[in-house]
């Protein structure tokens, strides 16, 4: 194992007793002072079939068959009832450990940067979040009692077994010691595999809910039988890797079987052989092969609760990678609360680069006032969108600053800013559930004279109103029930609603058709006013009364100042526009 994955698993353990383990010791604490009383109680029937042996069948002792009876019969109630409330205490706990890390895992991701989900898929994390936090259940449920519970039961019948028999005990663990070698080694393999399986997991997942979430696209291009393929490759990896593991446990069981039985064959023989030379009696070897499966048991059960606990560690590993990683708004360097904003946005000296030496934007300047619109036109993949993502927070600039109301954006806290802005993206995304419920989604608090109003503006009545359940329409996933243009308009109502000081609108029309990008462009007029706007649009007729238009082209500011200036130039924005015009 490299230095890496022992640094890895040490502080996953570490991470396991601090959060885990630590919080619930008094409740870990009562399930071992059952399992102690468990495992005590379940002692008492091999004791009792000595006895029952050599004195009350030997020498008719009704009067000790009934004290045994008794106490065997006391002993099982005691038996079921710390299983029952053994059960009832840790599962239900683990139980409630999974939902709060499932809840930890899932807070701490939606706060990290936009870069953390542009390089992971939406599927693996839904697998870090529901799959990889399912074996902690093993440590807080029964499984981590259990094994202190199977080490004690063993210990206490080693005990017990030297006490019967020193040398045929000894015999019994020579092959144990052997068992104890290889299941060492075996665990120590088992646990990359699991960790590899969760990997592979959030891989296939990964793909099955991009595939299905592209179905028209997947039957558009006939390509069902390519996702088929694609998919039975991922799921023919998690075969493997449990294969693997299956291989691995497979061996320890058969080892096990195997070395137990040899030592019940040699039990066999030596105590066979101390019965007819009378240095044992028949209930004592019949108390000891009881006891010795006391001792067996559990060591076969910890084996199995190895393998569970070794699972454990491993979606540890990886709920703790995650958990690693730097929130957004953790850097220490966001100090700033805005208590109010204006809107004064200024770009100085700005470059940025997702890839190191490849700038997307190179010594970008400009200044958008409050209540002015800036917009941003250009080829495909010229930084447009770049500069709307710096100005939303979403990214940080490599060199340079970008400033609100004089203040450097890297230096504000988010929430104070993002609480401020309001987003109409060219996909924005919807939820599953009604119209109301995705227009609300910007202020929940909402009252229903600002939702109304949010709607008249949008136009978002001119479609409800052709519905039966008007804005209590259910809109499918992602809003697929609506077409781009009413996703487009429900979409803008939410912005209305959340009554931004700075607004950005990512090709907010190019879904709409001619009419409704009438309806659009009175409601985007008041939803701009006395904001400070930033707006990209290929159709170059929505933004024909912006207060500066910036050109941007490989990076740069090609150009900048209003429609009427730059068509006057007759320069880049020139050229755009009179090639729309043509069209």
């Amino acid at each position: 194992m490299s230095a890496n994955k022992k640094k890895t698993s040490l502080r996953t353990v570490r991470y396991a007793f601090k959060n885990i383990i630590w919080p619930r010791r008094k409740l870990l604490l009562l399930g071992l002072v059952l399992i102690i009383i468990n495992r005590a109680s379940s002692l008492v029937l091999p004791g009792a079939s000595k006895y029952l042996i050599d004195n009350v069948i030997v020498h008719g002792d009704r009067d000790l068959l009934k004290l045994i009876l008794l106490a065997v019969t006391g002993a099982l109630f005691v038996q079921s009832s710390t299983s029952f409330f053994l059960t009832r205490l840790l599962s239900v706990e683990a139980q409630h450990l999974i939902s709060e890390l499932r809840s930890q895992v899932q807070k701490h991701i939606i706060y990290l940067p936009l870069r953390f989900f542009d390089n992971t898929k939406s599927g693996e994390l839904v697998s870090r979040i529901m799959s990889d936090v399912e074996g902690v259940r093993n440590l807080v449920g029964t499984g981590l009692v259990q094994l202190f519970g199977g080490i004690l039961t063993s210990i206490a019948s080693l005990v017990i077994l030297v006490k019967i028999n020193a040398w045929m005990t000894l015999y019994t663990l020579a092959p144990m010691v052997v068992f104890g070698f290889i299941s060492l080694k075996a665990f120590g393999k088992i646990r990359p595999i699991f960790r590899e399986r969760g990997k592979i997991n959030a891989d296939v997942t990964g793909r099955l809910t991009e595939s299905l979430g592209g179905i028209r696209v997947i039957k558009g291009f006939n390509a069902e039988r390519q996702e088929i393929k694609v998919f039975e490759r991922g799921v023919n990896r998690i075969f493997q890797n449990v294969k693997a593991s299956l291989t691995t446990t497979s061996l320890v069981t058969s080892s096990a079987t195997l070395l137990l039985g040899l030592a019940s064959v040699g039990i066999m023989g030596i105590g066979g052989t101390l019965i007819l030379d009378n240095n044992m009696t028949l209930g004592d070897f019949f108390a000891f092969t009881l006891y010795l499966g006391f001792l067996v048991a559990p060591i076969l059960q910890m084996s199995n609760v190895g393998s569970q606990i070794t699972e454990a560690f491993a979606g540890l590993d990886r709920t703790e990678e995650i958990l690693s990683q730097a929130q957004e708004n953790s850097e220490p360097n966001r100090t700033i609360e805005l208590s109010e904003l204006k809107g004064n946005v200024t770009f100085s000296n700005i470059s940025f680069s997702y890839e190191e030496g490849h700038d997307v934007l190179s010594n970008i300047s400009f200044d958008a006032p409050v209540g002015t619109v800036t917009a941003l036109v250009g080829s495909s993949g010229s930084g447009k969108t770049t500069i709307a993502g710096l100005a939303a927070s979403f990214l940080e600039p490599k060199e340079g600053t970008v400033s609100i109301d004089g203040h450097d954006l890297a230096c504000v806290k988010l929430d104070s800013y993002r609480s401020r802005l309001g987003v109409v993206l060219q996909d924005d995304f919807l939820y599953e559930g009604t119209i109301r419920e995705n227009i609300l989604f910007a202020r929940p608090d909402a009252g229903e004279n600002d939702v109304l109003a949010a709607v008249k503006a949008a136009h978002v009545k001119e479609f409800t109103d052709r519905f039966d359940d008007g804005l209590d329409t259910l809109i499918g996933e992602r809003g697929v029930k609506l077409s781009g243009g009413q996703r487009q308009r429900v979409a803008i109502a939410r912005a209305l609603l959340a009554d931004p000081r700075i607004l950005i609108l990512d090709e907010a029309t190019s879904n709409l058709d001619t009419e409704s990008e009438l309806f659009i462009q009175e409601s985007l007029t008041q939803l701009m006013k006395g904001r400070t706007t930033f707006v990209i649009a290929h159709r170059l007729s929505t933004i024909r009364q912006a207060t500066q238009i910036l050109v941007i082209e490989a990076g740069k500011i090609a150009e900048r100042g209003t429609h009427d200036e730059l068509i006057e130039k007759k320069g880049r924005y020139y050229q755009l526009y009179t090639y729309q015009a043509r069209i």
